[in-house]
């Protein structure tokens, strides 16, 4: 079987004390945003962006001291109504990418 090729606008993997060392990746295209974790067994989430409601920021004083933060995804997903992108770099740019291409994606479905 032949996979896929998917243009991602960005991909980051969660990071511990500032390094991609965990086997957790985040990606997100122009219509969905991907978490996929794990080694041998590997699982795939996936939420379509017109789905999302509402993203905030969280930075811990840890997390600052590293570079890194954490962006919370809610929305209207049966199976992730809930979505942490956790320890990433660039936090603040990667929420503001996603609440504009949630937009752009709600504006496509109307």
């Amino acid at each position: 079987m032949k996979k896929a090729v998917l243009n991602y606008l960005w991909n980051d993997r969660k990071r511990i004390l500032g390094m991609p060392i965990t086997f957790t990746r985040y990606s997100m295209t122009d219509d969905r945003l991907f978490l996929e974790c794990g080694f041998l067994n590997i699982k795939t989430e996936e939420v379509l962006l017109y789905r999302i409601r509402d993203i905030s920021l969280e930075r811990k004083l840890g997390q600052r001291i590293f570079g890194v933060g954490s962006v919370r995804v809610i929305s209207s997903d049966k199976t992730a109504p809930e979505l942490l992108i956790k320890n990433i770099k660039h936090p603040v740019e990667v929420k503001e990418l996603i609440h504009r291409q949630v937009e752009e994606a709600k504006l496509k479905r109307r």
